[in-house]
């Protein structure tokens, strides 16, 4: 049964996302890129020392391409799109709002992720090595979300 969260309540992990935030990124985790579907792959059922990674996730005013909430991490994967003047602005002020939440962001290339995979899980498994281990079985990246 999937886990529905209920209208109104205040939930932490999306950091005040608002409801149209939510439909874009359902729209998106069925559209992933090649890219972010590899990632996905490494990241997924707690795969990288049993952190949980959501895909596609609301973060106050925009969507993140991987998010794990235990240790305040942020994986974008970057296409070609990614070199273009706005789309670099944009990028910036994404930045800029993670900060503001205390959020590290790590970003990868489409070509890293497609040529040097073990790289980048070791770049994410080196910044994970810095938080306690989440409990085995545990829900610890839900945290604070109340399920009907």
């Amino acid at each position: 049964m999937m886990a529905k969260l209920i209208v109104g309540e205040n939930y932490p992990i999306y950091f005040g996302a608002k409801p149209g935030l939510f439909v874009l990124a359902g729209d998106l985790r069925h559209s992933m890129t090649k890219s972010e579907y590899i990632l996905w792959k490494q990241l997924r059922n707690r795969k990288l020392l049993g952190f949980k990674f959501r895909r596609q996730h609301p973060f106050h005013e925009i969507i993140l391409d991987f998010f794990c909430y235990d240790a305040k991490l942020s994986l974008e994967v970057d296409g070609a799109i990614h070199n273009d003047v706005y789309q670099n602005e944009r990028d910036r002020e994404r930045t800029f709002i993670l900060k503001k939440f205390e959020i590290t962001e790590l970003r990868f290339s489409n070509w890293e992720i497609e040529n040097k995979m073990g790289t980048v899980v070791d770049t994410i498994r080196k910044y994970l090595q810095s938080f306690p281990l989440p409990p085995r079985g545990g829900r610890v990246g839900d945290r604070g979300c109340r399920i009907s």
